[in-house]
């Protein structure tokens, strides 16, 4: 997996990667901006699988070839567990630390 190299960690790392590396930084549906952070709990626990089908539902591709979401899916996961440092985490570390 290419990591991005950034002063950023945990989640602000985690979403330069997904969004400024990858170009995964939500899409327009039915006239509304979506991003993954909408689906984000207040409370409760983020799982690495979670919040890859996020990012995707955020993108509003539900209809990729398997392979090819699988394949994001995977690169998902295990960008989440880089930069957050487990597969699950509590849902308030997944807030913006820097604006």
């Amino acid at each position: 997996m290419r990591t991005f190299m950034t002063a950023k960690t945990g989640f602000d790392a985690l979403m330069h990667q997904v969004c400024v590396g990858w170009g995964h930084c939500g899409s327009v549906q039915a006239g509304k901006y979506m991003h993954v952070t909408d689906f984000m709990p207040n409370s409760g626990t983020v799982t690495a699988t979670q919040f890859a089908e996020w990012v995707l539902t955020a993108e509003g591709e539900p209809h990729s070839p398997l392979a090819c979401r699988e394949r994001w899916l995977s690169r998902l996961r295990e960008a989440f567990i880089e930069h957050m440092g487990a597969d699950r985490v509590d849902a308030q570390r997944m807030r913006w630390k820097s604006k």
